[in-house]
């Protein structure tokens, strides 16, 4: 039953229109408005927040992948010049429910055969990637709203539940229920030295 904790949380844009999940993502900003050309102009052209303006085109590139192989196109290499201006690397191919929230630039990398369910919140600095061996080899399926934290790697053919907290920095290898919280070590003092030799030419 390792699997049943996320095997339900995708539904794929042949299922929701790019316009619908756009919306929904929009929604994670606190931005309410219908989403149309005028919007579209707005968001992809002044917005300045990265996650919205990466999420739209990302969404649209999906959309036409099967439908407009020019669009398709246009907007691949829309996202890969995106992809490298915010450090999102995250691929046309990922499945990600509605509800998508990106925070902050930087750091993101996702395999492009993961699976991410409704509502999840990524953080900079995160991962979620493939084990190429063991007995987890393989790719993370992530369930609905579960939050990943600054500097947190989910690896190997795992299944995260719903309502997974992810704390930052943890590593994850292993299925985590729906509802649980992760986290990595708390720090602790090792030493008295401080900073000394490392803040260099101080003023």
């Amino acid at each position: 039953m390792r699997w049943s904790v996320a095997k339900n949380s995708y539904l794929s844009p042949v299922e929701h229109s790019a316009k619908y999940l756009i919306e929904q993502d929009l929604l994670r900003y606190g931005r309410v408005r219908t989403f149309g050309l005028r919007t579209f102009i707005k968001y992809a052209f002044f917005e300045v927040i990265p996650g919205i303006k990466f999420s739209i085109i990302f969404r649209l590139c999906q959309h036409y992948r099967y439908k407009n192989r020019l669009l398709f196109y246009f907007y691949f290499l829309w996202l890969r010049r995106l992809k490298y201006h915010y450090g999102f690397d995250i691929s046309y191919r990922t499945k990600i429910g509605k509800g998508l929230y990106i925070g902050h630039f930087g750091g993101i990398v996702i395999h492009g055969d993961a699976e991410l369910g409704e509502n999840c919140t990524l953080s900079q600095g995160m991962t979620i990637g493939i084990l190429n061996r063991g007995k987890n080899a393989g790719i993370p399926k992530i369930g609905n709203r579960v939050f990943i934290g600054p500097g947190a790697v989910i690896l190997g053919d795992i299944a995260i539940g719903d309502d997974v907290l992810v704390g930052a920095n943890a590593v994850v290898h292993f299925d985590v229920p729906a509802g649980s919280v992760v986290a990595a070590p708390s720090a602790q003092i090792i030493s008295g030295k401080g900073s000394e030799g490392y803040i260099g030419n101080p003023v």
